[in-house]
C-alpha cells in the first residue's frame, strides 16, 4: 500500500530558457543512442534465432538490458552529480558511452555463436546506459522546469526518428539494389544486418560528439563546486547516496514505479516476440531459415520504424496537451490507446493493416520516452538529479529483470508457446499501465 506523503516544495530554477534550436541541438545526440537501441529492438531476437536459439531462450539471451541498466543507471548518475571535471559534469559519460556503443555495433553482425552475441550485447548495453542516464540529467539542469516537458519529449521525437531510421536502414538497401534479401554470410545473419550495424556505429558516436561540441553544460557555482569537493568520494558515498535517495524519493516517483512495472515488462515481451508473431499471422511460418521468417524480419524494422515516426509526429503535439490538460493525462490516453491497440495486432493477417497497431504504440512509446520525466523532473533536488533520474530508469530495467526470469514460464504454461498471445499479453498489461496513471495528482507544465 502506497502511503500520502507530502510533496518537498519544487526549487526555483535559475536554468536559462533556450530557444527552440538550442533544445534540439542539446538533444540530438539522444538520436543516436536510439538508433543503437532501435537496431537491438528489431535485430538481436533474429540473430539470436539465426544462431540456433529457441524461443525460450529468449528473455534469459536479452538479460543484458535489465542488468546492466539497473547496475549503471543510478551509479553513473550518481557519480555524474558529483563530477566537477572541465570538460563537464553530463559530457564526459557521454562520449565514454558512445564509443563503446560504437565499437560493439561494428563487432555484433560478425557473432559466431549464442555466448558471443549475448557478451557484446551486454557491452553494448553497458555503453548505452553510461550515456543514457547523464543525458536525462544534462536536459533536467540544462532546462528551466517550464521547458521540461518540451526538453523530454524533444527526446521522444529523436527516439522516434533515430529508432525509425535503424528499423527501415535494411528496407531501404534492399528496395535500393544495394544488398539482396538472399545474401547471408557464414554465421547466417544476413548482409543487410551488417550494413545497418555499421550504420548505427558511425551515426552513434557522431550524434553525441555534436551535442558535445554545440551545447555546454551549465557551469556549476564556486559553491556547488566546494560542497561537492567536500563529500565523500568512492563506491561507498555512492551507494550510500542511492540508499539515502530510495528513502525520500518523491510520492510521484513511487507511483510511476507501479505504472512502470506494468508498461515495460510489456515492452520487453513485445520486443522479444514480434518478430515471431509476424512469422506466423502474416507469413504461416516458424521456421528460422525460410524466406519468410526473413521477410518477417524486415516486417518487424517495418512495423517497429512505423510506430516510431508516429512517435516523433506526436512528440510535440503531446508537449502541447501536457501543457493544456496535465501530462498526467496525456500519459493515461496514450497508454490506453496504446495497449488496446497492441492487443488487436495479432489478429491481423494482412500487412497493410498494421497501421492500426503502429498508431497506437507509437502514442503510446511517444508518451513512455517523455511524459514520466517531465513529470517528475520538477519535484527533484537539482544537486541530486542525476541519482534520482538513474532511480527513474531502474523502474524500467527491473521490470525487464523480472520479465527475463518469469516470462519464460508465462509463455510455455500460460500463452501455449504462442507469439500471438505474447503480443496480447503485452497490450494487456500496457493498458493496466494506463489505468494505474490516475494514481498520480496531475499539474499543468508550460512550454
Amino acid at each position: 500500500m502506497i502511503v500520502a506523503q507530502p510533496e518537498k516544495a519544487e526549487k526555483i530554477s535559475t536554468a536559462i530558457k533556450l530557444n527552440f534550436g538550442s533544445i534540439i541541438a542539446m538533444n540530438l545526440g539522444f538520436f543516436g543512442i536510439q538508433y543503437s537501441f532501435g537496431l537491438q529492438q528489431t535485430n538481436m531476437t533474429p540473430i539470436y534465432t539465426y544462431l540456433g536459439a529457441v524461443p525460450d531462450q529468449l528473455p534469459l539471451l536479452n538479460l543484458a538490458g535489465p542488468m546492466t541498466g539497473l547496475i549503471i543507471q543510478p551509479i553513473i548518475g550518481a557519480m555524474s552529480d558529483k563530477t566537477t571535471s572541465k570538460f563537464g559534469r553530463r559530457r564526459p559519460y557521454f562520449l565514454i558511452g558512445a564509443i563503446i556503443c560504437s565499437i560493439c555495433l561494428f563487432a555484433m553482425p560478425y557473432s559466431s555463436s549464442l555466448w558471443m552475441a549475448a557478451s557484446i550485447l551486454w557491452i553494448l548495453d553497458a555503453g548505452n546506459n553510461i550515456t543514457m542516464e547523464p543525458y536525462r540529467a544534462f536536459v533536467s539542469d540544462k532546462l528551466p522546469t517550464q521547458q521540461h516537458a518540451l526538453g523530454f519529449l524533444t527526446q521522444s521525437f529523436f527516439t522516434g526518428l533515430g529508432i525509425t531510421l535503424a528499423n527501415l536502414t535494411p528496407g531501404i538497401l534492399i528496395a535500393t539494389g544495394l544488398i539482396s534479401i538472399h545474401s547471408r554470410s557464414g554465421n547466417n545473419i544476413p548482409y543487410t544486418t551488417y550494413a545497418a550495424f555499421f550504420i548505427g556505429g558511425a551515426v552513434s558516436i557522431g550524434s553525441i560528439m555534436y551535442s558535445c561540441f554545440t551545447t555546454k553544460e551549465t557551469p556549476l557555482t564556486d559553491e556547488e563546486i566546494k560542497k561537492i569537493k567536500a563529500t565523500p568520494g568512492g563506491i561507498g558515498s555512492i551507494l550510500k547516496d542511492i540508499s539515502e535517495a530510495f528513502k525520500t524519493m518523491p510520492l510521484t516517483m513511487k507511483k510511476l514505479g507501479i505504472v512502470y512495472l506494468f508498461n515495460w515488462y510489456a515492452m520487453f515481451v513485445y520486443w522479444q516476440f514480434i518478430t515471431l508473431c509476424l512469422a506466423k499471422t502474416i507469413y504461416n511460418t516458424s521456421d528460422a531459415a525460410s524466406e519468410g521468417f526473413a521477410s518477417a524480419q524486415l516486417l518487424t524494422g517495418t512495423v517497429n520504424g512505423g510506430y516510431n515516426v508516429v512517435t516523433f509526429l506526436v512528440a510535440f503535439p503531446l508537449a502541447f496537451f501536457a501543457r493544456k490538460i496535465t501530462a498526467q493525462k496525456v500519459h493515461l490516453v496514450s497508454l490506453v490507446f496504446g495497449g488496446i491497440c497492441l492487443i488487436s495486432l495479432p489478429m491481423i493477417h494482412h500487412a497493410t493493416l498494421l497501421f492500426i497497431p503502429i498508431i497506437g504504440l507509437g502514442v503510446a512509446w511517444a508518451s513512455m520516452m517523455g511524459t514520466p520525466y517531465a513529470m517528475l523532473a520538477g519535484s527533484i533536488p537539482k544537486e541530486k538529479t542525476g541519482i534520482f533520474m538513474g532511480i527513474l530508469n531502474m523502474f524500467i530495467v527491473m521490470p525487464m529483470l523480472l520479465e527475463t526470469i518469469t516470462f519464460k514460464y508465462v509463455y510455455k504454461y500460460l500463452l501455449g508457446h504462442n507469439p500471438e498471445n505474447a503480443i496480447i499479453f503485452a497490450g494487456l498489461l500496457i493498458t493496466i499501465a494506463g489505468g494505474f496513471v490516475l494514481l498520480i495528482k496531475g499539474r499543468k507544465t508550460e512550454i
